[in-house]
């Protein structure tokens, strides 16, 4: 559900663990591996709103919320302009920046172009979503609120430099794949684009509870019981995007995964790395197969891309290049 060897293998090592041997399914594995990881943020000044976007450059803000100061990464809209972008990272979202900007070239991308790249920064195993309580197996402080921040204290500060709360895209990887779409399902006068890549974007599935179970006690001991409840719960089914598929009618959206087979972004990861990161897409393949089809039962319009490849970045970084026309357009933002 999150990231990869994934999530920048090279950076962070062979995290292969005594629970791929137990876990009886290939779906821990693949939330195993997932999006790059570490702690939420705690404590900053907060800047001060200057009341207008500025015209290109890029600047890291402090954000307050529930949670405590949020750091966010932007980079401004090329000539001031208000719509926004959206970027969500995975299972391992690092404490201190998005893997947006170190490990694709995102910001590349559209540094030409007239719409602010907002990256979040955190996340660390919360599914982007609003918990229950606290996690009750690692001492977690705060409850995470994270739709909540992204969806009305992250916007509402925004505000105050001039970008929309209404002209909006949102995007994720992976464990971000999923949350993005159910952001823009359930807050569609924010975002008109939606953006999911290799997302595990059918939770209910069988099993799959215990998957992101294994993984969330694997990257920093988090109880998935704390966030959704146990199985069942309807908080599960309220975070599936192939159960709430009806709630995208009509939005544009760009989904990507792989099949599996390694390419040449592969090469600087090593065997075991690869390995991983196949059986993960593998898994992310079968997703996305069951949101195609319940989307098109449904008649509902979405741009569904399979094509050569593993869950690691590169491959995402490529995904989003071929999203960013669909973006601009959805965004008004030429």
């Amino acid at each position: 559900m999150g990231g990869t060897r994934v999530d920048t293998a090279a950076r962070f090592g062979n995290r292969r663990h005594d629970w791929l041997r137990k876990t009886i399914t290939v779906f821990a594995t693949a939330l195993l591996v997932s999006s790059a990881g570490a702690t939420v943020a705690t404590a900053a000044p907060v800047h001060a709103p200057v009341l207008r976007a500025p015209a290109g450059g890029y600047e890291e803000l402090w954000v307050p919320s529930s949670m405590g100061p949020i750091k966010v990464q932007v980079q401004w809209a090329a000539r001031g302009g208000s719509a926004a972008v959206y970027l969500l990272d995975g299972l391992r979202a690092p404490h201190d920046h998005s893997q947006w900007a170190s490990d694709t070239d995102a910001l590349r991308q559209f540094v030409g172009d007239n719409v602010t790249l907002v990256l979040p920064v955190g996340g660390h195993s919360s599914f982007y979503t609003d918990w229950y309580r606290p996690s009750s197996t690692n001492g977690q402080r705060v409850t995470y609120k994270w739709e909540t921040f992204l969806t009305q204290e992250l916007p509402a500060f925004l505000e105050g430099y001039g970008v929309s709360r209404s002209n909006n895209a949102v995007v994720g990887a992976s464990m971000g794949g999923n949350a993005a779409l159910i952001l823009a399902a359930y807050h569609r006068d924010q975002f008109r684009f939606a953006g999911s890549f290799s997302g595990y974007v059918n939770p209910t599935f069988p099993l799959w509870n215990e998957a992101m179970r294994a993984a969330m006690r694997d990257e920093g001991n988090f109880n998935v019981d704390d966030m959704w409840g146990p199985a069942g719960d309807p908080a599960w089914s309220r975070n599936d995007a192939t159960v709430q598929a009806e709630r995208l009618r009509g939005l544009p959206m760009y989904l990507w995964t792989g099949n599996g087979v390694p390419g040449l972004p592969d090469l600087p990861y090593g065997v075991g790395n690869t390995l991983n990161a196949m059986s993960l897409e593998a898994m992310t393949q079968v997703a996305n197969q069951i949101f195609r089809n319940r989307v098109a039962a449904l008649g509902i319009g979405a741009r569904i891309d399979f094509g050569q490849g593993t869950h690691t970045w590169p491959y995402w970084g490529q995904a989003l290049a071929t999203a960013r026309p669909m973006i601009l357009d959805a965004l008004g933002a030429r």
